[in-house]
C-alpha cells in the first residue's frame, strides 16, 4: 500500500435507532448495553467495528488488499500462513534457519504482508501470535464507548411462532409449547462516539500503511455500513452526523478533548433535559426522532492547523 496518511483526525459519530436493539448484552440476556448508573445506552467499539469490517468485506468482494482478517469462522492460523507461503518462509518456527536480524527482517515481512492485505489490521491492527507467529501493530483507527444523549427505557417482548419441532409436539392441543424466547427493543436513542485516526501509526517502518483510500472507505463505511446490517431489532438503526476536526500536523494542533467540546446537541424546548441539567423531578416528553435535537458545531476561533470538516452531514 502507498500514500499513507499525513493528517491527524478527531471525530464525532451520531447513530441512532428506533424500536430496537442496537447493541445487546450478552450477559444480560441480550438486553441493550447501559450504564447503571445513569441509564444511558451504551454501543462498544467492538460492536462498530464490526459493522465497518462487515461493510468493507462486502463492498470489496473480500480482495486483496480488502481481506477481513477478523470475521466469523476464520481460522487465524491458516491467514499467517497465507503470508509464509507467499513470501516462500517456512511456516514452522523450528525449521526457519535465518537468525538475528535476518529472521527480524523476515518478521518485518511478514507483517507487513498481512498489513497490505487485510484492511481492518491496517486501520484497527491486530494481535497475529499465533502458532504461525505474524507479530502484532497497533492501529491508527481507535473508536471510545458510545452512549445515549439520554437514558433509555427498554421494552421486553415474548416471540412465539407456529411451528413446531417434533410430531410429538404437534399433537398437543395446543400445539405444543409455542414461546420461543424474548426479545428487547428501545423505543429511541440517539448515541455518541468520539473516534481518532493517529497517522503516526499508519506510516514509517512500522506503520500499517493506512492510506488515504482506506479513509475514505471508512468515510463511506460510516455512512452505509448500518443498511447491510439490518435485521429484526436493527431495522431502524442509522447514522446521523460525523463532524471530524483535520489537523496540519501528524501530532495535533489541539487536544481532541477541546475539540470535540465545540460539537454540541442538545434536546430542544419540550424534549427531556439531557442527564445532570435538572435536579429534582425532569419536566418534557421523552425524545422520539433526531429532530427531536439541535446538533451545532462551532466553527469560531479555531486552533490554528485546525480545520472542519463533515463526513456525514446533517439537516
Amino acid at each position: 500500500m502507498t500514500n499513507p496518511i499525513s493528517s491527524r483526525h478527531d471525530f464525532v459519530y451520531f447513530f441512532d435507532i428506533t424500536d430496537g436493539n442496537p447493541n445487546g448484552d450478552p450477559d444480560a440476556g441480550n438486553l441493550p448495553r447501559i450504564d447503571p448508573e445513569t441509564g444511558q445506552g451504551l454501543v462498544t467499539d467492538v460492536c462498530l467495528k464490526r459493522k465497518i469490517r462487515n461493510f468493507v468485506g462486502l463492498a470489496h468482494g473480500e480482495k486483496p488488499p480488502f481481506e477481513i482478517y477478523v470475521k466469523e469462522k476464520a481460522i487465524l492460523n491458516q491467514q499467517h500462513e497465507r503470508a509464509y507461503v507467499a513470501l516462500k518462509i517456512d511456516p514452522d518456527p523450528k525449521k526457519r534457519t535465518s537468525k538475528g536480524k535476518d529472521r527480524a527482517e523476515e518478521d518485518r515481512k511478514l507483517t507487513r504482508w498481512m498489513c497490505d492485505n487485510f484492511f481492518d489490521i491496517r486501520a484497527f491492527g491486530a494481535v497475529m501470535t499465533t502458532d504461525r507467529n505474524c507479530g502484532q501493530v497497533r492501529g491508527p483507527i481507535q473508536f471510545g464507548l458510545a452512549r445515549s444523549l439520554h437514558p433509555i427505557v427498554s421494552s421486553e417482548h415474548a416471540v412465539t411462532r407456529c411451528a413446531v419441532t417434533t410430531e410429538k409436539e404437534s399433537e398437543k392441543q395446543d400445539g405444543g409449547n409455542r414461546t420461543m424466547g424474548r426479545k428487547f427493543t428501545v423505543p429511541y436513542g440517539l448515541y455518541r462516539v468520539h473516534g481518532y485516526v493517529n497517522p503516526n501509526l499508519a506510516g514509517g517502518a512500522n506503520g500499517t500503511g493506512f492510506s488515504e483510500d482506506d479513509l475514505g472507505l471508512l468515510k463511506r463505511a460510516l455512512d452505509q455500513m448500518f443498511e447491510l446490517d439490518k435485521s429484526a431489532a436493527r431495522a431502524n438503526m442509522r447514522p446521523v452526523a460525523c463532524i471530524a476536526f483535520r489537523h496540519e500536523s501528524p501530532l495535533g494542533n489541539a487536544r481532541s478533548d477541546q475539540l470535540f467540546g465545540r460539537v454540541q446537541c442538545r434536546p430542544r424546548p419540550g424534549v427531556q433535559p439531557l442527564p445532570g441539567e435538572v435536579d429534582g423531578a425532569i419536566e418534557g416528553r421523552p425524545p422520539r426522532s433526531f429532530q427531536d435535537y439541535e446538533l451545532t458545531v462551532v466553527p469560531e476561533n479555531l486552533p490554528e492547523g485546525v480545520s472542519i470538516e463533515r463526513w456525514i452531514d446533517w439537516a
